[in-house]
């Protein structure tokens, strides 16, 4: 991954003042001979591109419904992007009095960490174009989720729901634990997991990982696909002053 320490923290370009007041910024990360433009999605237009990802793919897939992007001050959607056209997305959810997602079926399960007062958000709507590599893509748009989460907004766990089959994944690429049996998840009508991991977990392998690519490329784990720490330092506060 090549980058630079820019106020940004990496590679990025300058946007003008109507992006800027959009929300809608680039961060762009060259990876090999790739380079990804990585996006906070807030305009209409971009929240559009990426419900067409996210119905191809889950149609892809097998799941059923049809999914959209909506705008909701509790969400933030991030984009990737290869010479603007989106190759993958996700959604984070901030956790509000109208809850997250992944309380239609694990409440329960959730309520249980807000009891021990945790503050907890969900990634969802994940979708990556098999053109590319997803997990570079997926790498680098966790970890912008994830300072998001964290940083921004205070929280202190991640939940996940998984289909069954991608399950390994996510526990031993990323550190996620089960927290419960598989139940009918009504909005792909599908059986998922719920998956939880903690933000002092993820530090930690960001610190002893982070943007060590070259390194650690083959340890079974895409925190080495993240930025480094230094890196991180610099979005961080660049996302910090663009509140």
């Amino acid at each position: 991954m090549t980058a630079n320490t820019t106020p940004f923290g990496v590679g990025s370009r300058d946007v003008s003042a109507a992006e800027e007041k959009l929300r809608d910024y680039v961060l762009e990360v060259a990876v090999d001979e790739t380079t990804f433009g990585l996006r906070l999605t807030d305009t209409a237009d971009g929240r559009n591109k990426a419900s067409v990802l996210i119905n191809k793919m889950y149609a892809w897939r097998g799941y059923s419904g049809s999914h959209h992007v909506s705008a909701d001050p509790n969400r933030i959607t991030l984009t990737a992007s290869i010479e603007e056209e989106i190759m993958g997305t996700l959604t984070l959810g901030i956790d509000s009095s109208a809850g997250i997602l992944a309380d239609t079926i694990f409440k329960d399960e959730i309520d249980r960490h807000r009891a021990r007062g945790a503050r907890v958000c969900e990634v969802t709507k994940l979708a990556f174009d098999p053109r590319v590599n997803s997990k570079e893509m997926m790498a680098l748009l966790f970890h912008l989720a994830m300072l998001h989460a964290r940083d921004i907004h205070g929280c202190t766990d991640l939940f996940i729901e998984v289909n069954p089959r991608h399950r390994r994944f996510y526990e031993h690429m990323l550190g996620f634990d089960r927290h419960s049996g598989p139940r009918i998840n009504p909005r792909v009508n599908a059986p998922a997991y719920l998956l939880r991991i903690g933000f002092d977990y993820v530090a930690q392998q960001i610190q002893s990982l982070g943007g060590k690519r070259r390194v650690h490329g083959g340890k079974r784990s895409l925190y080495p696909m993240f930025f480094s720490p230094h890196e991180e330092q610099g979005i961080v506060l660049r996302l910090r002053e663009m509140r």
